[in-house]
């Protein structure tokens, strides 16, 4: 599945020339400049694309682009806009602007329906997005993967921006641009990480703007009020240690032992994934992803879990009891957080994952605290010259969580899960590819929900399946060109057999997760298909085949799954690769193999990203072919520097379909990898499966000779 960098973190300048100074010629390090003008995008920790200059190029409103996409041009939104800029007047409100992110309190990319506030107030329903609504204009900023998508479900009221295009400001440079100095823009502190909040203050500030954080309000639902939906409350429910490897105590320990080596004495989790792994939980809070809404706070002797305790069953209740947590609700996170700050914490903080509300109210309560020992401290000293003495109390100690690469980083019965979901996920594929060729060629007229709904049906009957891992983009011609296209009943299209199809889907099994993309013609595809999608196979191969020494980021691989598109003059708007959770969420982080090169961390063994080049042109066609790799040792000759080298092992055993190869554009070397692929597939999937999926098996992995 498509995805941008998951890290939008920033990093000095000098420490991205420090790392490529290892891997490119000076004379290319030689201007600080260049690297600013260069095509990869400078993110901000806010999530939006930064750029130098950004009054040179105007974008256009959605209206506009309406007129040629046929897009939603109704007024439902104009009268949430309205309700929304009366709140603006509100007392204890007082704004001349709101932001509207796509996340919930925890930073998540896939989100509860209830706090899908950004698709509510715009009708936009991909995953990125960020809305600025102000007295007289509404604008939303996305990525690449939804520039199509936005341009259909946005109506007349909004202005759509297409964030990484040249000259598209980010939303505090667009704010500081149209507003006038000493204006107030107003966030809900619980939907902005520490650091998003902090970088955008910073920025309005450069106009005499003001960031105003409305703890107690959130715009959105007020509007929202009787219509919005329930939160989730499905129980929670233990992950078994055979899938999970580890046992909770030795995590905590482990956790706590870093904890210790930084002089902290607690730490606040929000990220849910990282809570699900570190106490071996599963949920069904957030579609496609098997987490729960929680907050963990883990100190050097204790650890309590802010949950809805409705949520947590007998079975899981005595798990957590035996492994020392405490079950608080929900709610009270911020009470714990001042408690710490009154004992006198030294709290290790993720200020990109950590939302604002958390921290901002640790910092106030550590600001309370100095101040009544450093009052008490005068009393008892009679005088003021104590005051300069130091003072000990409560502290923050600012770093990315040591939770997050090692969920990351799987342990062995983790791969082994992830290897064994693979096989039956792959079977279920085979038998979905199976039915739905003899369907096209019995002249069956299916829709693309049609088609997805199936393929779920075929891989609910496979051992330990939960879920899909995300929506299945089942998409025909043109809507292969949405990169994260869904298929909706009532305006989908018909599976068209003159047209590329590009299906991209997933699953949550309970010992891992799958992803996988696949690009088929149901007849005879062009010369110029068959060339975009060779050029798309060699950039698959290129990085599948790529050997690299240890410490490498995944940003340094990139280019090596464009390239053959480059040398053709094309390229696609998505990260090549993102990391993947086991029996977790299907984007993870802290890895990725991406254009974007803020992201620094290093690519380790045990590591699992995908590898998904793709090519897409606007309202004709998508490739993507998309494989999920683990990171593995290699045995190389040397070890040049005394460190060791990775490359890749394949998780994904699913054929390509060769009528799409151009093999001319195919050097003998790419001939010899695709044939051994496809002899693994063979060789690992025909043992599960039978009858007709066994005789397509056969049919598609025979290997291949070039004339």
């Amino acid at each position: 599945m498509a995805t941008t960098s998951l890290t939008a973190a920033t990093t000095p300048l000098h420490l991205h020339r420090r790392f490529l100074s290892r891997f490119l010629p000076r004379f290319l390090l030689s201007s600080p400049p260049s690297l600013h003008a260069s095509p990869p995008l400078r993110h901000s920790r806010s999530g939006a694309a930064a750029v130098r200059n950004c009054g040179s190029i105007k974008a256009k409103p959605s209206s506009e682009l309406r007129r040629r996409s046929g897009g939603r041009s109704d007024s439902r939104e104009d009268e949430k806009l309205r309700a929304m800029r009366e709140l603006f007047e509100k007392p204890g409100v007082g704004v001349d602007a709101y932001i509207v992110p796509s996340q919930d309190a925890h930073q998540s990319e896939f989100i509860a329906e209830c706090y899908a506030r950004r698709a509510y107030i715009t009708g936009f329903t991909g995953s990125a997005g960020t809305a600025v609504v102000t007295r007289d204009k509404a604008v939303l900023w996305t990525d690449g993967r939804y520039f199509l998508q936005a341009e259909k479900q946005l109506s007349s009221s909004w202005i759509l921006m297409r964030a990484g295009n040249v000259g598209i400001p980010t939303t505090a440079e667009w704010l500081n641009d149209v507003l006038h100095p000493g204006c107030k823009v107003g966030i809900d502190p619980f939907l902005f990480s520490y650091d998003a909040a902090e970088e955008l203050r910073e920025d309005l500030s450069k106009k005499n703007n003001e960031l105003v954080l409305l703890y107690h309000m959130n715009l959105v639902d007020e509007i929202w009020k009787q219509t919005r939906p329930k939160p989730p409350g499905e129980q929670v429910r233990l992950h078994d240690l055979k899938y999970a490897g580890v046992d909770v105590p030795s995590k905590l320990s482990s956790l706590r032992s870093q904890l210790a080596d930084a002089g902290c004495t607690a730490i606040v989790i929000s990220r849910l994934d990282e809570i699900a792994w570190l106490l071996n939980l599963r949920g069904n809070d957030v579609p496609h992803s098997p987490v729960v809404y929680a907050y963990l706070a883990v100190g050097i002797d204790k650890a309590k879990l802010f949950i809805d305790e409705h949520k947590v069953p007998t079975e899981v209740m005595d798990h957590l009891h035996a492994v020392g947590v405490e079950l608080r609700p929900y709610e009270s996170i911020l009470d714990e957080v001042k408690n710490l700050a009154l004992e006198g914490a030294c709290l290790w903080i993720d200020g990109s994952s950590v939302n604002a509300a958390i921290v901002n109210t640790f910092k106030t309560g550590c600001d309370k605290h100095l101040e009544k020992l450093s009052n008490k401290k005068k009393d008892n000293a009679g005088t003021h010259s104590v005051i300069n003495d130091k003072v000990s109390g409560p502290t923050g100690v600012y770093r990315s969580s040591p939770v997050a690469v090692a969920k990351a980083v799987k342990n062995q019965a983790e791969i082994n899960g992830m290897r064994s979901s693979h096989l039956r996920d792959a079977a279920a594929l085979a038998e979905f590819w199976t039915w739905l060729e003899d369907e096209i060629l019995k002249g069956r007229t299916l829709t693309e929900v049609e088609v997805a709904d199936q393929l779920l049906e075929f891989r609910s009957k496979q051992a330990g399946f939960v879920d899909t891992s995300f929506d299945t983009i089942s998409a025909s011609g043109a809507n292969g060109a949405i990169i994260h296209y869904k298929p909706e009943p009532d305006s989908c299209s018909v599976v068209d057999t003159k047209k590329l199809f590009l299906l991209d889907s997933g699953a949550q099994y309970v010992d891992g997760t799958t992803d996988i993309t696949r690009t088929v013609h149901f007849g005879e595809p062009t010369a110029r298909e068959r060339e975009c999608f060779t050029r798309v196979l060699q950039g698959h191969i290129a990085l599948d085949q790529l050997v690299f020494p240890e410490n490498t980021p995944g940003f340094v691989l990139d280019a090596f799954a464009r390239a053959s598109l480059w040398k053709a003059g094309l390229d696609y708007r998505h990260g090549t690769g993102h990391g993947v959770g086991a029996a977790l969420n299907v984007h993870e982080g802290p890895q990725s193999i991406s254009f974007r090169f803020g992201n620094l961390t290093p690519l380790e063994k045990g590591m699992i990203v995908s590898n998904e080049p793709g090519y897409y042109e606007d309202h004709s066609f998508g490739i993507r072919i998309e494989n999920l790799l683990c990171v593995r040792e290699m045995d190389t000759p040397n070890r040049f520097g005394g460190i060791g080298y990775l490359g890749f092992e394949s998780l994904t055993f699913v054929p390509i379909q060769l009528k799409l190869v151009d093999f001319s554009l195919l050097s003998v070397a790419e001939i010899d990898w695709l044939n051994d692929y496809h002899e693994q597939v063979w060789e690992k999937v025909s043992p599960l499966v039978d009858g007709p999926a066994r005789e397509w098996l056969w049919r598609n992995t025979r290997p291949v000779v070039k004339q």
